[in-house]
């Protein structure tokens, strides 16, 4: 459980439930890496169908089944455990600020939400993507040097994408966290001038921190649309693969792509958590002579 003196943190939470989140991930890495040989199975079964050798195609379908049997397991346990840390993370909030405006305190209860969210949805997330990452890296590795230099490359290049813009996101959030705050108090106003004036405010803000991601991630797809078009072309004209590892190399380029966009996706999540988990470990004294 999560004492009311405990700094609320992803850090905090992970220690206070510990064993839940244990499964979760555990079953999640046990799916992704039956997830990532996939590509390979499946071309191992072309090539075998192709000469009448069932068993990798037999392989496969047993794989199948034991990634439904995984999947739906983890998802309905997920359901269950994470819920279990958004009721103790409300009420902790929630007696700690009793002192508070009800628009601040209502505003960083659901900011807070976003903590469990990280270790229930984006964790899982950007784990799934590492493995992924660097088994499609080392599995291209194996069929030429090329490749894997083609997509390690590549996700080192939207690394420093995102790092060239991560203070800017996190002034950007800072400024819709501290929008957001003041949305209860400005419905109860009821005046149609400050309804209107914050709701204008938190569009200007959300455009900003939109059109910034947007040009982030054209940046990031450039670099990776860039290096799968290199990989098909080297595979088809350059490496004498046979179909079905084409169709492996093929595969496992935009699975490395679709991976790697997961990547600055999970350090914009942690620049958006660091911090809310700033201000809403704030105390109201401080939060008063900040001006919230």
């Amino acid at each position: 459980m999560i004492a009311i003196t405990d700094r609320l943190s992803i850090g905090t939470l992970f220690r206070a439930f510990w064993g839940k989140v244990a499964i979760t991930w555990g079953l999640t890495l046990a799916e992704t890496a039956f997830f990532a040989l996939m590509p390979l199975m499946i071309g191992r079964s072309i090539d075998g169908l192709l000469k009448d050798d069932w068993q990798p195609f037999q392989f496969l379908m047993a794989m199948f089944v034991l990634v439904l049997i995984l999947a739906t397991g983890r998802r309905i346990y997920d359901t269950r455990a994470y819920g279990t840390m958004r009721v103790e993370l409300g009420k902790t909030q929630h007696a700690r600020s009793e002192t508070a405006p009800v628009s601040v305190t209502n505003a960083r209860v659901l900011m807070g939400r976003e903590l469990v969210d990280f270790l229930e949805d984006t964790a899982p997330n950007t784990m799934t993507a590492l493995v992924q990452v660097i088994a499609s890296v080392v599995i291209l590795l194996s069929f030429h040097t090329t490749l894997a230099i083609s997509t390690g490359g590549s996700a080192i290049a939207i690394l420093l994408i995102y790092w060239a813009f991560s203070r800017s996101f996190f002034r950007a959030n800072a400024g819709l966290n501290e929008q957001a705050e003041q949305q209860v108090t400005a419905l109860e106003s009821a005046s149609p001038k400050r309804v209107a004036a914050y709701f204008l405010g938190l569009r200007k803000l959300e455009v900003q921190l939109s059109d910034m991601e947007s040009i982030v991630y054209g940046k990031i797809f450039a670099v990776l649309m860039a290096m799968v078009a290199f990989n098909l072309w080297f595979a088809a004209t350059q490496s004498g693969a046979s179909a079905g590892d084409i169709f492996a190399i093929v595969t496992y380029s935009t699975q490395f792509l679709a991976a790697a966009v997961t990547l600055p996706y999970a350090l914009q999540s942690l620049t958006r958590l660091s911090e809310i988990t700033h201000r809403i470990n704030r105390s109201t004294n401080e939060m008063l002579e900040a001006g919230a």
